[in-house]
């Protein structure tokens, strides 16, 4: 057949390459190169490097062991055929995951049993290819290398003093070395791979010869045996029994031949859970076994668990010994690395570990990163798991109970009878082939006749007996029961594992069917063809995340927020939105279908979303699928069968693997009707595609398109295997810092514009508000990223955050330079520190923070709740963030240029002047927006409180002061403020947002009259100053007596003679009200004020709960309820009095209450309607409660507490009626008054019962003591 025939049917058949790896004799023994570079580089370096890195501390012991347990080059022997076009052979990567420790050597005395491991090669455009191979040992027969070993274990005799007795003798010891058999495929039929290749290992080691030379088998494997087509099982024969598979229908979940009942025996439900979360949330995952086959199902297991959803970025199950550099990678992976004997997890040293989950997979335990959030209804979910598991005899901690009674009721008579059953079959070729003989198409003839199945039926009742039928019907079952009835129990297992897989992975599948059953409602699209959809890709947002979340219950929210912002969602939308216009992808069909198909059987409205646990409704129906395909096989392929070989060629020496005649191998045969009939398929595609090409993007342009768009992070699936020179080295590497460079720009812009809000929204931005949820997601995001570029490149590894590693070098320098004479860079810094100072001390009155990278490290040091590293350096970047001086204390980080110079290496993306400016631009952008990041986690706090002193203020008060600080999260408690002093630092839990602050005294001594201008409240680790407006006396007999204030705080904004990103201003909170009003509001600004005031609390209810900010601010501040109704209240209010003594409007409350007792007890008020008369009993009972409790707040203070209970209650509408008829009103009010004006009290009524429709609740600041 030709190369061309051979390329066009070769996706269809089973097998593409037969592959034998080991020891080439003509070249002899060959130390593995890597092994030789590493030990003369440790030679060289010894005295100045103590601490090995990890691929020394993997080399180290090549030359200091015995030379049988040394690396030694492996090479590919023979491969067949030599190259096909759809999957070219790649020799070095094939020889590399064949054998990724090398050739290993063995004497008798060593135990030689054979392994089986897989692995697989992923390609550029992301297509993978399978490997399962079969390692065996070969007595070796060369002389040369027998003499060899023995001059090695001599000379390490000699350098070590190491006892004979171990050492291998050539005349005494025989001699083996590994030799590898490979198949490689382009579907992972695993069980199918291991069978055949183990049958081949028994014949060349069997003591009769096959019953065909090895090359029919491999012959008939490599072009006789096709693919199973989608929902078919396949039967094809291997050298002494047949081998079945099958491959999954359209509609099913995709094909996945790995145990997973292995994977869950390995590590447990509940590791397998949390690794699954991990992997999810795109985290860097390394699993540790001395096994590669474990590596391989673990890998495997976890990534075919992830549907409908693909891992988008590195993934090498089997790193070799050469790619150890790719544990470096400041990206996502999922990479499987082997452990040595005896190796002990400490001595392990790996670049980085902040966001690292370590699966040590032989000792059943993970090393968890320190913040990631459950998978949701996980307790539940691992139930479920475990009712599988245990329904198959598997224990769901791992490890085994008793298997199925089923499995284990065969016998080896039965498996002997199926081995002489094959053999006959050999012989007997009568039923070679797809079709069956001329008697079995009788049958199925029969068979398929309704009419002639009724005659049958009726001549069994009347006795008559067809003999030619029933012999062949007899006939038939014999073959049925030979494959059905009376499996074998390798078959048997097999079928048990499928069954197993897939109910396992329809639970999974369920999981997210629930999760995103309503995904694609929130799906953007907004393209009209696909050309424009991936030109504007990455600036258009194509999931309303906000939507969706808002829609999804509580508990489900931490692992929602993180898990759609990952890569793996991204594409998965991005294949939904291509899906218009281009025929869906595979995974993305299956998955819709089965959204399809719960809405049929469970109709429900969308909005419904409930987090009660729906366990998966597919199990049975699965598994049953799989089983009927397993029982009643689709295809039989070709038989192997006697090849055209020349004489003498092909034979048999017990022991050893044959050399293969290669003209026979290298092509398939012409006349095959499957290969055939698939290039007639393979050419309707091609004409297809031809003629749709001009409908769609030209190939190379949309490859770009999607590259870029798409392929963030990812564009490093697999490591080349093929060439690893320091060229290709450093362009990986390079690739590296291009993706963390566009990372940071894409994180910082989103963070950007979520943040900016409808702002950024009427810019044409996309989404509006940002919940607190998302924030946090966002930060803990950039908090990774900086990990992974601190980590690239380390010359090092210290502790498991390079970040806060590269800090406490940082530290160490800098303190020892302060001792020594402080820096022209820190005197640069205290000028300017210098500067700020005289700025806040002449405005506000609190001395100015230095600013200072190793000051906040002290504080985050010196809280306790911070007990890792990890966590330190996350504490930092959200205090920076918050400080506005990320970007800032990044760039002094990296100023000592030594400094960096000698922790990384030159390729780091921290050596990368261009690039590192370009990031730390980047991150200076996020001080336009205001952050709360450090206040709304960590739980304690420093304050520091000044009460600035006036010229009019008793400074030399006799009273004893105290306040109590309040905030979003709660308050202080009361202090004690020393006096005379009126400053003090205090450490309390972290009050979040600060609002309020109550301030008193207890009125003792003759000098007990207090003028307070303001209360200076600051966070003296994020530097956070909020200004508390005063402007009153406290103190009985002057103001309005009050020995207590209720201050509201405005945050204040800092300042420095430079504004270079320091930030745009936040408009300030409102503040107190104070007691001067010079210029007295006219009728309409009063109107419009009060207007305004409850419009703000209507908006403020309207927010997302989490965004509302402090409702005391809307009802108490400037420009809030209580000062509007003020301004009412005062407008024609006649307060002079004889003496200039001042009346307040609360006088004029508490005459009304006198009022209406006092009438109440004549019995005027009997008369009155109904309805008022209960106004005048809540509104006394109200007024009589603030005057009977114990805190001394003043006269404006009660009228403050007044409002906002009466605004809480509802009761403010039916109070003001009362006021205003009082006749106690004339006395009090000119006659303009508005209060008098009985058409505005009528409108005022109506805007404040809009209020009632929404809870309005006080804080304990202000409703403290009131007994009602």
């Amino acid at each position: 057949m030709s190369h061309s025939t051979t390329s066009q049917s070769s996706p269809c058949r089973f097998a593409h390459y037969f592959v034998i790896c080991g020891i080439d004799n003509e070249t002899g023994l060959e130390p593995d190169a890597l092994a030789v570079d590493q030990y003369s580089k440790k030679k060289k370096k010894k005295k100045k490097e103590r601490r090995g890195k990890l691929r020394q501390c993997y080399f180290r012991e090549n030359f200091d062991q015995s030379p049988l347990k040394r690396t030694f080059k492996s090479k590919v022997l023979a491969h067949y055929p030599k190259n096909i076009e759809c999957n070219p052979f790649d020799q070095d990567a094939v020889n590399m995951l064949c054998m990724p420790k090398g050739l290993s050597f063995r004497t008798q005395r060593d135990s030689r049993t054979p392994q089986f491991h897989s692995f697989l090669i992923t390609r550029e455009d992301g297509s993978r290819t399978y490997g399962f191979v079969h390692t065996f040992y070969e007595e070796v027969t060369s002389p040369q290398i027998c003499s060899a070993m023995q001059t090695l274990h001599q000379m390490h005799q000699a350098e070590h003093n190491a006892s004979a007795h171990n050492c291998y003798d050539s005349v005494r010891d025989t001699l083996y070395v590994s030799k590898a058999m490979c198949l490689i495929t382009p579907m992972p039929f695993m069980h199918s791979c291991k069978g055949f290749l183990s049958q081949v290992h028994r014949a060349v080691i069997s003591h009769q010869p096959p019953p065909l030379p090895l090359e029919s088998y491999i012959y008939n494997i490599l072009y006789e045996v096709p693919l199973p087509p989608p929902g078919r099982s396949l039967k094809f024969h291997g050298v002494y029994e047949p081998i079945l598979c099958q491959r999954p229908g359209v509609g099913e979940l995709p094909l996945a031949d790995f145990p997973l009942s292995e994977a869950f025996r390995l590590l447990g439900v509940e590791n397998l859970v949390q690794i699954f979360t991990c992997v999810l949330l795109e985290m860097q995952i390394l699993l540790y076994s001395q096994d590669y086959q474990r590596l391989m199902v673990v890998a495997e297991g976890i990534t075919t668990l992830l549907f409908p959803f693909q891992w988008q970025h590195v993934y090498v199950p089997i790193l070799p010994a050469s790619l150890l550099h790719f544990l470096d990678a400041p990206v996502p992976y999922l990479m499987g690395l082997q452990s040595k004997e005896g190796t002990d997890r400490s001595k392990l040293e790996l670049p980085q570990e902040a966001n690292l989950c370590f699966v040590d997979i032989d000792n059943h335990c993970i090393e968890l990163p320190e913040e990631f959030p459950q998978f949701p209804n996980k307790t539940e979910f691992i139930q479920e798991l475990s009712e599988v598991l245990l329904s198959f005899g598997l224990s769901p901690e791992g490890g085994n109970t008793s298997p199925d009674p089923a499995v284990s009721m065969q016998t080896s008579t039965l498996e002997k009878e199926l081995k002489n059953t094959s053999l006959r079959e050999l012989v007997d070729d009568r039923r070679n082939g797809n079709l069956g003989g001329e008697a079995l198409d009788v049958l199925e003839l029969l068979q398929g006749n309704p009419t002639l199945e009724r005659l049958q039926a009726l001549a069994k009742r009347t006795g008559v007996k067809v003999a030619r039928l029933e012999a062949l019907v007899a006939g038939q079952k014999a073959v049925g029961e030979e494959s059905v009835g009376g499996r074998s129990p390798a078959e048997e297992e097999e079928l048990r594992n499928a069954k197993l897989n897939v109910q396992l992975r329809e639970v999974f599948a369920a999981r997210f069917a629930t999760m995103f059953a309503d995904y694609e409602s929130f799906v953007i699209q907004n393209s009209p063809d696909l050309e424009s959809w991936l030109t504007n890709r990455e600036q258009m947002h194509n999931f309303d995340k906000a939507s969706f979340l808002s829609d999804q219950p509580e508990p489900y929210l931490p692992f929602l927020s993180h898990f759609i912002e990952t890569q793996m969602f991204a594409t998965f939308i991005d294949n939904k939105i291509m899906s218009q216009w281009e025929e869906k992808e595979p995974l993305l069909r299956v998955f819709d279908g089965r959204i399809e198909k719960a809405r049929l059987y469970n109709v429900r409205a969308p909005s419904l979303r409930s987090s009660v646990y729906q366990k998966c409704t597919f199990l049975k129906e699965s598994a049953q699928a799989i089983e009927q395909r397993l029982r009643k096989i689709d295809h039989t392929a070709i038989h192997p069968h006697l090849l055209d070989m020349k004489i003498g060629q092909g034979k048999y020496q017990q022991g050893f693997f044959p050399k293969l005649q290669a003209d026979v191998l290298a092509s398939g045969p012409t006349n095959n009707k499957w290969s055939n009939r698939t290039c007639s398929t393979q050419r309707r595609v091609d004409r297809h595609r031809q003629q749709n090409d001009h409908l769609v993007l030209d190939n190379e342009l949309k490859e770009k398109y999607m590259q870029e768009a798409r392929n963030l992070g990812k564009n490093l699936r697999q490591p080349k295997l093929s060439d690893l020179s320091p060229a290709v080295i450093a362009q990986t590497n390079w690739k590296f810092v291009e993706g963390l460079l566009k990372e940071c720009k894409m994180k910082t812009k989103r963070m950007l514009v979520e943040k900016m809000g409808r702002e950024a929204v009427e810019l044409g931005h996309g989404e509006a508000n940002i919940t607190g949820l998302e924030e946090n997601t966002l930060i803990a995001s950039l908090c990774d990223l900086l990990e992974r570029i601190w980590s690239h490149g380390l010359q090092v590894k210290q502790g498991k955050s390079a970040l806060w590693s590269h800090l406490l070098h940082y530290q160490a320098r800098e303190e020892k330079n302060e001792q020594l004479s402080e820096s022209p860079g820190e005197q640069n810094l205290s000028h300017k520190c210098i500067r700020e100072k005289r700025k806040l001390e002449s405005s506000v009155g609190l001395p100015a923070l230095r600013v200072s990278l190793i000051q906040d490290m002290r504080h985050i040091q010196n809280m306790g709740e911070i007990k890792t590293d990890v966590g330190r350096a996350r504490a930092l970047i959200r205090l920076s963030l918050e400080k506005k001086l990320l970007s800032q204390h990044l760039k002094q980080l990296l100023s000592n240029h030594a400094l960096t110079k000698k922790l990384y290496k030159r390729y780091a993306f921290l050596r990368c002047e261009e690039e590192k400016e370009q990031f730390l631009f980047h991150l200076l952008s996020l001080n336009a927006v205001d952050y709360f990041c450090f206040t709304s986690v960590f739980t304690t706090i420093c304050m520091a409180v000044i009460i600035p002193i006036k010229k009019l203020s008793n400074a030399m008060t006799t009273s004893n002061p105290w306040l109590c600080v309040s905030g979003e999260l709660g308050d202080s408690g009361i202090l004690q403020i020393t006096k005379n002093v009126l400053e003090m630092t205090f450490d309390c839990q972290n009050l979040g947002k600060l609002t309020t602050v109550q301030l008193g005294h207890d009125n003792s001594g003759l000098l007990a009259k207090w003028l307070v201008d303001c209360v200076m409240v600051r966070n003296e680790i994020t530097g956070h100053t909020y200004k508390f407006p005063c402007g009153r006396w406290l103190g009985k007999g002057v103001d309005d007596g009050s020995l207590e204030r209720v201050l509201i705080g405005e945050f204040v904004v800092p300042c420095s003679d430079d504004d270079g990103g320091r930030g745009t201003k936040t408009p300030p909170l409102q503040r107190s009200p104070s007691q001067i009003r010079r210029i007295k509001p006219t009728t309409v600004q009063i109107q419009e004020s009060i207007g305004e005031a409850v419009n703000n609390i209507i908006k403020h209810f309207h927010k997302p709960e989490k965004e509302r900010g402090s409702l005391t601010v809307l009802l108490c501040g400037e420009g809030g309820l209580v000062w509007a109704l003020e301004q009412f209240f005062h407008h024609g209010f006649r307060s002079a009095r004889i003496f200039q003594k001042n009346v307040f409007v609360w006088d004029f409350y508490e005459k009304v209450v006198a009022f209406v007792e006092n009438a109440d007890q004549i019995g005027d008020l009997q008369e009155t309607p109904e309805p008022l008369g209960l106004n005048c009993e809540s509104f006394c009972r109200y007024v009589n409660a603030i005057n009977t409790m114990p805190r001394n707040i003043g006269k404006d203070g009660k009228f403050q507490l007044l409002v906002c209970l009466g605004a809480r209650d509802r009761m403010l509408p039916q109070w003001l009626p009362l006021l205003a008829e009082c006749p106690v009103i004339t006395r009090m009010y000119e006659e303009n008054a508005l209060l008098r004006d009985k058409l505005t009290v009528s409108s005022l009524v109506a805007v404040l019962e809009t209020l009632h429709d929404f809870p309005i609740t006080l804080e304990s600041s202000l409703t403290k003591s009131v007994e009602l």
